[in-house]
């Protein structure tokens, strides 16, 4: 089936949709949809082509599907790319360019970094902020 045929199929009805305003963008909870918009490019349902970014306990999964597998085979028709939550956007930004650098969906590009620097920053442990200096009178008051 092409993939046309399967967003006009999926386009209004699917368990991933989610609508907070009538008027409002459309957005969707779909794996392998990077910006999370309903829309038939970023779609990770009806494209047979899709870049997967998702957080894990040791960094980032880059989830991409081999182009040559079977319809019928599920696990070994991923290949997945993992990249440290410590290694920074830089990393980030060397996986992400040698997937489209291969052909596999470049138009995704700023999509797939944007969402793998967002899931790195995210990840990252906040600083503490330092205390409070005191100021005007009560610095007077406490000094003197």
């Amino acid at each position: 089936m092409s993939t046309d045929l399967q967003w006009l199929l999926i386009r209004k009805y699917n368990s991933f949709l989610v609508k907070k305003v009538p008027e409002g963008p459309i957005f969707s909870k779909e794996p392998g949809n990077l910006l999370n918009l309903h829309s038939h490019k970023y779609s990770g349902l009806a494209n047979s082509k899709t870049i997967d970014i998702q957080s894990s306990e040791s960094g980032l999964q880059i989830t991409t599907r081999k182009s040559k597998a079977s319809p019928h085979a599920v696990r070994p028709a991923r290949t997945t790319a993992s990249v440290r939550n410590r290694s920074g956007g830089r990393r980030s930004l060397g996986v992400v360019a040698s997937v489209a650098k291969r052909g596999y969906r470049p138009d995704l590009r700023a999509a797939a970094l944007g969402r793998s620097s967002a899931l790195l920053a995210a990840q990252k442990e906040k600083k503490a902020s330092p205390p409070k200096k005191v100021r005007g009178k009560k610095a007077a008051a406490f000094l003197g």
